[in-house]
C-alpha cells in the first residue's frame, strides 16, 4: 500500500472517530440530571460525589456508577436506577 493512500485512511479515520465523540458528548451530559433527580428522590443529597457517579453511568462504566452511588448512601435498586437513567438517552 501507498504511503499516501495509508495517510489519507488514517486522517478518515481520524475524523470520523473525532466526530462521533464530538456528537455524544453534549448527549451524554443531558442525562446527568435524570440520574441525580433520581437519587434526589432516595433522600440522598445532590453532591459532588454523586454528581461524579452520574457522569460515570453517562460513559457507560455502569458498575463505577452504582459503586459511587452506594458509597454516597444511595441503596443498591435506586442507584442502579438511576445509572440506568444516565446511561440511556431520554
Amino acid at each position: 500500500m501507498r504511503t499516501s493512500a495509508r495517510i489519507a485512511g488514517v486522517l478518515t479515520g481520524l475524523t470520523i472517530a473525532l466526530g462521533g465523540a464530538a456528537f455524544a458528548v453534549p448527549v451524554a451530559h443531558a442525562d446527568i440530571p435524570s440520574c441525580m433527580n433520581m437519587v434526589q428522590l432516595t433522600g440522598v443529597d445532590a453532591s459532588d460525589a454523586v454528581r461524579a457517579s452520574c457522569t460515570r453511568g453517562v460513559i457507560g462504566d455502569w458498575q463505577g456508577c452504582v459503586s459511587g452511588l452506594s458509597g454516597a448512601g444511595v441503596p443498591g435498586g435506586a442507584a442502579s436506577g438511576a445509572c440506568r437513567a444516565a446511561a440511556n438517552p431520554p
